[in-house]
């Protein structure tokens, strides 16, 4: 049976030495203290969130810790959000010094299909301590409202 994925894992698409086998032929794969490194072309590296939903919201909670709120995007439509970033390295190490390195340092994205159709005017993010929130309102498929027909 095979091992579960780890967080960072998950988050980076990184795979484990033992595992690298398994990769497409054109996955980069350099050899860094006996251990894969496939960030030497990355592309962007796919976010993990939560998403759950109330009575009337959707609810979308991931870490985005090391991006400052200015410097994320996040594009929304009736059944989908994406939200994009990059997670900037200052570069005060240089790369033989590091005894092991796990953080994800780069863009990521990631899209999600939503449920149910929200109301786009009313969703609302939030960034506290590394962690978006985003609130996302349901359309209420049943409200109803009058129309007035106005005559010539």
């Amino acid at each position: 049976m095979k091992n579960k994925r780890s967080f960072f894992e998950r988050l980076t698409g990184a795979v484990r030495l033992e595992d690298e086998d398994g990769l497409p032929e054109n996955v980069p794969v350099a050899r860094n203290s006996n251990k894969a490194d496939i960030f030497e072309e990355a592309e962007e590296a796919q976010l993990t969130v939560d998403v759950y939903h109330t009575p009337t919201e959707i609810i979308i909670k991931t870490m985005v810790a090391g991006v400052k709120p200015d410097d994320l995007d996040v594009s929304i439509t009736r059944d989908s959000v994406t939200i994009r970033g990059e997670r900037g390295e200052e570069r005060t190490v240089s790369g033989d010094e590091y005894i092991h390195r796990e953080l994800y340092w780069g863009a990521f994205s990631r899209t999600i299909a939503l449920p149910e159709e929200i109301d786009v005017d009313g969703a609302e993010a939030s960034e506290k301590y590394g962690m978006l929130i985003l609130r996302l309102p349901k359309l209420d498929k049943n409200r109803q409202t009058k129309l007035r027909v106005k005559g010539n």
